[in-house]
């Protein structure tokens, strides 16, 4: 199998192998490995629905444009993601940082000033 279509399931279990998931997506399992997969479909339900999804698209051709496609769009979201992150963070400017300390020093000032 091609190295995108286990992009898709990247550290997406611990229980299960990638490979084997692919393996069992083509047909390729033995009967006790088969059995061993389904079990583990039926106690995650993320991966039985990637699953499912996966196993109802009937040509390989459509299968690797189709994980081509879904990692593109992923990747897509998450420098959407970072650059939105970024433009709300607040950029780091020494002369903000010294006009903070400025005022401080003046209201320190005027305080004992008022008071004497």
């Amino acid at each position: 199998m091609n190295k995108d279509l286990l992009n898709i399931l990247s550290n997406s279990n611990k229980d299960i192998d990638n490979q084997q998931l692919m393996d069992y997506l083509s047909g390729r399992l033995p009967e006790e490995q088969k059995h061993e997969v389904e079990r583990w479909m039926a106690d995650n339900d993320f991966g039985n629905e990637a699953i499912e999804g996966l196993s109802q698209i009937n040509s390989k051709q459509h299968l690797q444009q189709y994980v081509d496609d879904l990692n593109g769009q992923l990747n897509k979201y998450i420098q959407q993601k970072k650059s939105r992150r970024e433009k709300r963070k607040i950029k780091e400017n020494p002369w903000t940082y010294l006009a903070l300390l400025l005022i401080l020093v003046l209201c320190i000032t005027a305080y004992f000033l008022i008071k004497k």
